[in-house]
């Protein structure tokens, strides 16, 4: 039996992984916005450093977001699971705008990036949220499955 924690974790990895395709795409593809681990490597004071942000972008994704999420999971507003995903991620997305501009640097969006990838960074988000709430609801009814006893015919 597996914890919410761990659900979590397996979940916001895999959402982690969805975002990075995605983001990888735009960074090789047509760079249209900023790229998302270089804005987190320059919130985290290494501007420049794609290697730095790329790892952090993994480690808050799974091991933050998705510990979180688990936790979180019963008590958040909606009632399917993707959309629970999605209100967290909103939410995670208005705390990491909130901190960028109150303590972070106020260059962050200035010059070619600003609203456009604050959209991106935005649509990232809810897209994270849709794939941890559909991961973490497999997990969830796969364990459900797995409850009945040895030789106990399915209730239906």
């Amino acid at each position: 039996m597996m914890s919410r924690v761990k659900k979590g974790i397996i979940a916001g990895f895999v959402a982690t992984v969805a975002v990075s395709v995605l983001e990888l795409a735009n960074l090789f593809l047509n760079h249209m916005f900023d790229p998302f681990p270089g804005i987190v490597a320059q919130m985290f004071g290494m501007p420049g450093n794609m290697a730095a942000g790329w790892a952090i972008h993994l480690v808050m994704g799974t091991f933050v977001l998705g510990s979180l999420f688990g936790v979180v999971y019963p008590r958040l507003p909606t009632a399917t699971p993707i959309t629970k995903g999605i209100v967290f991620a909103v939410g995670a997305w208005v705390a990491m705008m909130l901190v960028i501009t109150m303590v972070g640097d106020y260059r962050t969006f200035t010059g070619s990036s600003g609203f456009g990838t604050i959209g991106w960074m935005l649509a990232l988000h809810m897209v994270f949220g849709a794939v941890l709430g559909n991961v973490y609801a497999r997990l969830v009814e796969r364990e459900k499955r797995g409850a009945a006893p040895i030789g106990a015919a399915p209730a239906h």
